[in-house]
């Protein structure tokens, strides 16, 4: 093998590296690199309630007093800044962003100036501290993708916190409840404070008036849409729950009779949204009762489930995005280095109709973000335990470790593993876990018997099955999941030996399932290993469909300058007999890398790792935010090259 000389550096386009989550002291202000406009508003300052303003710039900017200080919340041109020494106040401690529009946010700049720091909605960071990357990648031709991200700014601003789904932000004596509230925009927030003894929300452009929104073009995220209408309408349903006693939008007056606006509102919406789609609103959506101690919820991303105890405890299997239309759209508008964001769904529904007064235990079909990018917002604010299969545990714990399909960009503890095979109890429940390989080798089948039905919980393993398919369950073949050649036998056998009479699919309704289904589906997975061997090479199989077999772990590094970091090269052999492996690591020459050559040897049908020492120098300049670097790898004395990477992330 070839000595330092080849780790060649990897160049690749940057994008932006995770941030930190944590209140930090605002950067230096950006260089002036665009000309300022002489335009401004021409208005005043009205006051609304002894410690609440409101000025009409590009955009309402709300002033919220404490004394001699205030928060802001949006900032439109700045001009605000001109006017505040007249109400008493002589320092803003905050500006708090509702969404990143232009409107709201385009004179930062002037705050940046001042040093005042920004707090901006979490899932829409990006397009005030990176919109750099945000233009440079940005789709103009073949548009499909008719969001109006468009109308972000020109040039980014320091951000010093990000506001969090559910959080609450402090200031002084004030609470701001941050409540996601997608809908004008994706990531958009409402802000929930008691000032003077009313409880306030500061809605954005959520709403405009009774019966009205802002305008029709943002709520329109893909090619002849309407997005943004069914999230504002499952938005402002959740906003009304909170019984605000006065809601301020970003554009339009105050409104006093919150209700009364967002029902008259909602209701104009679901109109307009059944014209055009012809179809119900996700927050018509409800969980049916199949039994009386089991709920299903099908019409979530994925299908989730509650076992009711006779406590009041429930049990989740799964608990994934409140529809398909917030999944989808939130997949799709995630930063590179985010998380998905979720929206709580299903809870208050089934306390206040089939008696659930916790959630206490939620298990995952499997490892994929559709399925249980709930999880931590369970944990966090319902106290919930995640309970997994064994082999689900770093996935969830590390989920940068991996280079797999569908993982969720946040790491949660769970509580409690399982090993293959295990038996285990919950309140009056006896449970047995398997695992499930075939879609993913992260999933398990959870088989129970409530109410006389014997319950197999299989993810997406398999689906009802298609009279026009011989009557076989379908099944899917993603090869980045990992999939081996045998893993759709090792499911549909434990659904044979453990025979259930109804299966809970990850998605669609639960469907009852007799072992001559099972048995034909069996003999399909016979023909897809056939396939497999015809396909690919004599000896090789597990091979091809594996694109990870050698691996770099973590795949996701997070590195900054004077680090020093342990990884692993892992090795799985399909062989029936011992594997030579040498590899070495194509990283920035002025890395130090240790042992230079990594040689070992991987006994047949098994996994080896071996670790490597990353020493980065403390002066060392990286080329971009996100970078690649690869391994080279020889087997059994065979070169064959930079099969594997993996990507750097340089820490903020």
């Amino acid at each position: 093998m070839a000595g330092p000389t080849r780790r060649n550096f990897l160049k690749s386009a940057g994008v932006a590296a995770t941030p930190s989550l944590a209140a930090a002291a605002p950067a230096p202000p950006p260089k002036k690199t665009y000309r300022r406009t002489r335009f401004a508003p021409a208005g005043r300052v009205e006051q609304i309630s002894n410690n609440l303003y409101v000025f009409e710039d590009t955009c309402e900017v709300y002033v919220v007093r404490d004394g001699t200080r205030c928060v802001l919340i949006d900032f439109g041109s700045g001009k605000i800044l001109d006017h505040l020494r007249g109400l008493g106040i002589s320092q803003v401690d905050w500006i708090l962003h509702t969404h990143h529009h232009r409107d709201q946010c385009q004179g930062d700049y002037r705050a940046a100036e001042q040093r005042i720091p920004i707090a901006v909605p979490a899932h829409e960071r990006h397009l005030f501290a990176d919109v750099e990357n945000f233009w440079r990648n940005r789709r103009i031709f073949e548009l499909y993708y008719v969001r109006n991200d468009f109308n972000s700014l020109t040039e980014s601003v320091p951000v010093a916190r990000n506001l969090e789904d559910y959080a609450t932000f402090r200031w002084n004596r004030t609470d701001f409840f941050v409540l996601p509230t997608p809908g004008h925009t994706l990531g958009a927030v409402t802000l929930v404070a008691d000032i003077d003894g009313k409880k306030v929300a500061f809605s954005g452009d959520l709403i405009y008036a009774p019966g009205k929104i802002l305008n029709l073009y943002d709520t329109q995220v893909n090619y002849g849409g309407s997005e943004g209408i069914d999230l504002g309408i499952y938005s402002l349903a959740r906003l009304r729950e909170l019984k605000p006693e006065l809601l301020c939008p970003s554009h339009g007056k105050p409104l006093p009779d919150p209700d009364g606006a967002m029902a008259e509102t909602m209701r104009r919406l679901a109109e307009y949204y059944t014209f055009q789609t012809g179809a119900e609103p996700s927050d018509t959506f409800r969980p049916y009762a199949v039994s009386p101690h089991f709920v299903a919820h099908y019409l979530t991303t994925s299908s989730f489930y509650a076992i009711l105890s006779d406590s009041g405890k429930a049990m989740f299997i799964d608990y994934g995005s409140a529809s398909g239309m917030h999944f989808s759209n939130f997949e799709r508008a995630t930063d590179t280095t985010d998380r998905i964001r979720f929206v709580e769904h299903s809870i208050n529904h089934l306390k206040q109709h089939y008696g659930m007064k916790s959630v206490d235990v939620a298990i995952p079909s499997h490892m994929h973000d559709d399925h249980m990018n709930g999880f931590p917002h369970l944990i966090r604010h319902h106290g919930t335990q995640v309970w997994c299969l064994d082999n689900m545990v770093d996935i969830f714990q590390n989920p940068r470790g991996h280079n797999l399909g569908c993982t969720l960009g946040e790491p949660f503890k769970v509580a409690r593993s399982f090993r293959h095979g295990e038996r285990f109890k919950w309140e009056e429940y006896e449970f047995e876990i398997t695992h499930s390989p075939g879609h993913t080798e992260y999933q398990m089948a959870l088989f129970v018997t409530v109410d006389g039905n014997r319950l197999a919980f299989t993810g997406d393993a398999f689906f009802l099955p298609n009279p026009r398919n011989d009557g076989t369950m379908r099944h899917n073949l993603i090869f980045r999941n990992h999939v081996e050649n045998d893993s759709h036998m090792k499911s549909i056998r434990n659904l044979i030996d453990h025979a259930p009479t109804m299966i809970a699919p990850g998605h669609g309704k639960p469907y009852a399932i007799d072992q001559a289904t099972m048995l034909a589906t069996e003999q399909k997975f016979r023909k897809q290993q056939q396939l497999f061997a015809d396909v690919l090479p004599e000896g090789e199989v597990n091979f091809g469909l594996d694109p990870s077999w050698v691996h770099v772990y973590p795949y996701q590094m997070l590195v900054a300058p004077g680090d020093r970091k342990r990884a692993e090269v892992r090795v799985r052999n399909y062989k029936a007999t011992p594997m030579k492996i040498e590899v070495t690591l194509v990283a920035p020459a002025d890395w130090r890398i240790e042992p230079e050559v990594l040689a070992f040897e991987v006994p047949a049908n098994t996994s080896a790792a071996r670790p490597v020492t990353i020493g980065i120098p403390r002066d060392w300049t990286a080329p971009a935010p996100r970078f690649a670097i690869a391994a080279d790898v020889m087997a059994d004395g065979k070169y064959l090259g930079q099969i594997t990477e993996a990507v750097v992330d340089m820490k903020a």
